[in-house]
């Protein structure tokens, strides 16, 4: 792919992946828990995943994260340092789990929504981590288990919805042009 075209995709994705953060934040979750969120921005991270590689996708999560930062007010705050090691954390991991398989991508042989729910945990476990240096104690593990269930459905919804844009992309054709 053209580096010109490719730099404008992943530079619209960064875009669509600000504006889920910033739009995640109105959404008023059912049961209020502190620290739990949808992950509506991780789809984007996982699309680029597919679509680019490693380096492109860690761009766009790190783009995301202090862009989106800046555009809320939470930039360099308490907030902000678990996001960016939550976003690091699961993109480590969900690109780990596609190089699993035979070929990146695609042909992985863990499903989408099992890297979406691994890439869940992995960002709980990133903040939490972040969250136990900054108040300097390990106490903040015992809230872990609430974060680890709370990675099941929110990790299943993303995966989906990735599924979905995936199914879409395929039938229209577009799919195909990432991988002349």
């Amino acid at each position: 792919m053209h580096s010109t075209r490719k730099l404008t995709l992943i530079a619209v994705l960064v875009a669509q992946a600000i504006v889920l953060h910033l739009f995640e934040a109105l959404i008023p979750l059912p049961i209020p828990i502190p620290g739990v969120k949808l992950g509506l921005a991780n789809i984007i991270t996982l699309l680029a995943l597919v679509l680019f590689d490693f380096k492109s996708a860690l761009l766009i999560a790190v783009l995301r994260t202090v862009l989106g930062s800046l555009l809320s007010g939470t930039f360099f705050n308490i907030a902000f340092f678990m996001s960016f090691a939550g976003a690091v954390a699961a993109t480590l991991l969900m690109a780990g789990l596609m190089r699993l398989g035979p070929t990146p991508g695609i042909d992985s042989p863990f499903s989408w929504l099992g890297i979406s729910i691994a890439g869940a945990v992995a960002h709980n476990l990133g903040q939490l981590a972040v969250a136990s240096i900054l108040i300097q104690h390990i106490a903040i593990f015992y809230y872990l288990p609430i974060m680890l269930i709370s990675s099941v459905p929110t990790g299943l919804l993303t995966g989906l919805l990735l599924r979905e844009l995936l199914n879409y992309l395929q039938a229209s054709g577009q799919l195909d042009q990432f991988s002349a």
